[in-house]
């Protein structure tokens, strides 16, 4: 399925919250706070010649996270990230002096983070960095996640120290009980998706991964004429919508948001012009972007921000896995999870709908620009779709 973007809000302006958060200010924000992070170093910038010969564009750019921070996947910036700011808040309160990123490993910071619990809900990525951060600092994290999550995921979480709650349900019936627990027993909800009156953590959540959109900017020779990012509940997209209208203006590249056919709460809300749980169906092969509610936050951006809402099918994203692990002769091989080639998925999708491929522009002189959102977070699944191990590929 394929949308262009009618909501009434587009085009227009950006909320001044949005670009406080999401604009240079918050990139300068997060880029500050990985300069100071032991042992990290941005994500490459691939260049993909020959798969772009092949579909008929100018130029493929791929970044890839899966490589960030040790943990596999873009999420490694956004929640640790968010339990670290958190944590700094209480230590300076208690201080009555500002603290900074670099003062991450004062005693004072510690002491403070020692008496924080951070809780979420997740499908897998999002809780390891939610652990990670509380690891970092001596904190407590309490991940909740649901019966689809698999025991793999589960146990690359749990190695962080954090304690694991199994949910009955769905991703978002998840967030409901995460929510529920935290605010009865006083702890910090550091979640990936917002709802009315909490909006700010999932707004720090959302500039950590602002550094994907600066860092790969850069690497570019020249600005991409479109892009196409995935979406779960809308943070990533979001935070490179927000990056793309803030960086360019009217300039802007186009841009679309790509979702899983079988979990694509952000097409029904962009088709319907508001936000809205979607039903539950079968299962989608992109388990982290199985998400049936959007995320208000996000979506007031991307109402502004970006340019066509679309879906891909598993079979979609089965395929790019598979282009990137066997690579067009010159072109690298990447390491894409079951959701992380979902951009390139909807890229494929695109290309092959000729009322698609029309209203998106795509030709030979289009450069477009992908994220691998993950890479093999679950090798046994990984091996099982592509038909190689994750580290014959790299």
């Amino acid at each position: 399925m394929f949308l262009l973007n009618h909501h009434p809000d587009y085009r227009s302006a950006l909320h001044p919250e949005d670009v406080a958060t999401l604009g240079p200010a918050g990139a300068d924000a997060i880029a500050a706070h990985l300069a100071v992070r032991p042992n990290h170093v941005p994500t490459p910038l691939h260049s993909l010649p020959g798969l772009a010969a092949a579909l008929g564009i100018g130029a493929l750019s791929i970044k890839d996270e899966g490589q960030r921070l040790g943990l596999g996947s873009f999420k490694a910036l956004g929640g640790a990230y968010a339990v670290i700011r958190l944590a700094l808040e209480a230590a300076s309160e208690k201080l009555g002096r500002q603290l900074a990123d670099a003062d991450m490993n004062d005693p004072a910071v510690r002491a403070a983070a020692a008496g924080m619990t951070f809780a979420c809900a997740t499908d897998g990525n999002h809780g390891r960095s939610v652990a990670q951060g509380a690891q970092l600092l001596g904190a407590r994290a309490v991940i909740f996640v649901h019966g689809g999550v698999s025991d793999e995921r589960v146990a690359a979480i749990a190695r962080f120290g954090a304690e694991m709650v199994r949910v009955d349900g769905t991703y978002d019936d998840s967030v409901v009980e995460a929510a529920r627990v935290a605010t009865e027993r006083g702890w910090t909800i550091v979640s990936d998706t917002s709802w009315d009156g909490y909006e700010r953590i999932p707004g720090l959540v959302m500039q950590g991964y602002t550094a994907i959109a600066r860092e790969g900017l850069a690497q570019m020779p020249e600005r991409p004429s479109h892009v196409f990012v995935q979406a779960g509940v809308g943070g990533i997209a979001a935070a490179l919508a927000a990056q793309m209208q803030t960086s360019f203006g009217d300039k802007r590249p186009f841009f679309t948001v790509v979702e899983p056919s079988r979990a694509a709460c952000i097409f029904e809300a962009a088709k319907n012009g508001k936000p809205g749980k979607i039903p539950h169906g079968a299962p989608t092969v992109m388990a982290m972007l199985e998400c049936y509610d959007p995320s208000p936050l996000a979506l007031r951006v991307l109402y502004r921000a970006a340019d066509a809402f679309m879906t891909a099918e598993d079979s979609d994203a089965v395929e790019a896995m598979n282009r990137l692990a066997r690579p067009v002769a010159g072109d690298p091989a990447i390491v894409a999870g079951e959701s992380g080639g979902a951009g390139l998925a909807g890229l494929l999708a695109a290309l092959r709908e000729p009322q698609a491929r029309a209203a998106l522009k795509l030709d030979s002189k289009s450069r477009v620009f992908l994220v691998n959102t993950e890479g093999a977070t679950d090798p046994a699944r990984y091996t099982e779709l592509v038909g190689l191990k994750p580290e014959d590929v790299a």
